[in-house]
C-alpha cells in the first residue's frame, strides 16, 4: 500500500506558532511544542512501516496537509498528528482525511476531539457509569466555588496532553491553594480549567490495539512513583516526564507486567473495554487508570494517539506495553494497520461508528 505518514513535529509546531505570532520570536517554552514529535521518532516510525512493505511518505499536518495528500494518493494514512491551537487540535487530520475520502488509521475527528477535551470526556464517562474522579470545570470568569470538596485535588487545564500544565504544584490540600492554582491557570492557558479529585492509590496505563468488541489489552503498566525525587507528588506530572527523566539518567518509573491481581487486572481491563466502545475509539488508544482508596479503578486520562518513541531505554508507555507482549516495534503499526483495515473492510472486527 502506499501509506502517508501525518505527522506533526516540534519544528512544524513552532512554525505553525510563529504564523500565528509573527512577533513573538522563539521565546515559547518547551512545554508548548511538548505534543510534537522529534526528527528520531518520525524517522523509526516511517521506517517500520517501510519495513512491513509499504510504500511510506512522512507528511507534516500543516496547513498544506490537504494539497499533499491530493499530491501523494495514499492508500491509507497512517495518523500520529497532535497540532498546536485548539481544543480540536487533534482532529484536524481525520477531518483532512474526511474531506478527501482518504482511509486512515485511529479514532475519529469526534472522538478525538471528545477525548482531548478533558470535561467533555469526563461528563460522557460519567453519564455511562464509568469511573472517574469527581471533578468541576472553571472558566474566565466564573465565582470560584469550592466548597463540599473532598481535598486533596488535582488542577489541570482542560485540553492539553503530554503532561501539559500539570506541574508537581499542581495539587492542593486546600481552598487557597486550589483558587491560586486556577486563577493560574486559567490565566496561563487561556481555556477552561478542570479540578478533580486526587485519587491515593496506584496509577496504571492501558495500551490497546484492535477494535470493539474485542480489542487486544496489551500488558499493563504500573507507575512507581518511588522513583521520583523524595518530596515530589505521587503523579506523572510535567517535571516527571520532561525534566526530571533524561536520556542520561533516566527514570525507572514503568514496570510492565504490573505486579497485579488476576481480579485487580481484569477490573482494570473491564474498565478499558467499556471506556474505548463508550467513546468509539478506534484501531489503538492508551489510557490511565488510577485507583481510588477503595481500590476501585478510574479513569484519568484517554489518549487516542499514544506516544511511541523507539527507543527502549525512554519511558514511553505504548511501545513498553508492546515489547512486554512480545511485539517488536515494527509489530505495533503492523497491528494498528491491519485493526484499521479490518475496519474499514467490514471485517470481523469492523466495529462501525
Amino acid at each position: 500500500m502506499k501509506i502517508a505518514l501525518a505527522y506533526s513535529s516540534k519544528r512544524g509546531l513552532l512554525k505553525e506558532y510563529l504564523r500565528r505570532f509573527p512577533d513573538s520570536g522563539k521565546d515559547s517554552s518547551d512545554e508548548c511544542f511538548a505534543e510534537g514529535d522529534s526528527p528520531a521518532t518520525i524517522n523509526a516510525v516511517k521506517q517500520a512501516i517501510a519495513g512491513l512493505g509499504h510504500e511510506v511518505r512522512a507528511i507534516e499536518a500543516d496547513i498544506g496537509l490537504e494539497r499533499k495528500l491530493l499530491r501523494f494518493k495514499p492508500d491509507l494514512v497512517y495518523n500520529i498528528a497532535e497540532g498546536l491551537f485548539g481544543d480540536f487540535r487533534e482532529s484536524y487530520a481525520p477531518i483532512v482525511c474526511e474531506k478527501l475520502s482518504l482511509p486512515y488509521t485511529g479514532s475519529g475527528p469526534l472522538a478525538l476531539g471528545i477525548c482531548l477535551h478533558k470535561a467533555r470526556c469526563k461528563e460522557i464517562l460519567t453519564a455511562n457509569g464509568i469511573a472517574n474522579p469527581s471533578f468541576r470545570v472553571f472558566r474566565t470568569g466564573d465565582a470560584i466555588d469550592l466548597s463540599g470538596l473532598k481535598w486533596p485535588v488535582i488542577i489541570k487545564p482542560a485540553a492539553e496532553g503530554s503532561s501539559k500544565g500539570i506541574f508537581d504544584r499542581s495539587v492542593a490540600e486546600d481552598e487557597t491553594s486550589a483558587g491560586k492554582l486556577i486563577a493560574e491557570t486559567l490565566a496561563q492557558y487561556n481555556q477552561p480549567v478542570i479540578l478533580e479529585e486526587f485519587l491515593p492509590g496506584a496509577e496504571f496505563t492501558v495500551a490497546m490495539i484492535g477494535n470493539t468488541p474485542s480489542p487486544e489489552i496489551l500488558p499493563i503498566v504500573e507507575l512507581d512513583f518511588s522513583q521520583l525525587p523524595g518530596s515530589a507528588r505521587k503523579i506523572y506530572s510535567y517535571e516527571a516526564k520532561w525534566v526530571w527523566d533524561t536520556p542520561s539518567a533516566p527514570l525507572r518509573i514503568f514496570h510492565c507486567p504490573a505486579a497485579i491481581s488476576d481480579v485487580r487486572r481484569t477490573a482494570i481491563e473491564e474498565l478499558a473495554k467499556r471506556a474505548f466502545r463508550t467513546l468509539e475509539l478506534r484501531d489503538w488508544c492508551r489510557m490511565d487508570i488510577r485507583l481510588a482508596a477503595d481500590g476501585t479503578p478510574n479513569i484519568i486520562e484517554i489518549n487516542p494517539i499514544p506516544g511511541i518513541l523507539p527507543d527502549p531505554k525512554e519511558n514511553s508507555c505504548f511501545p513498553k506495553a508492546a515489547r512486554a507482549a512480545g511485539y517488536a516495534y515494527p509489530d505495533i503499526f503492523a497491528k494498528v494497520i491491519q485493526a484499521a483495515t479490518c475496519r474499514l473492510s467490514g471485517g470481523a472486527h469492523g466495529a462501525a461508528f
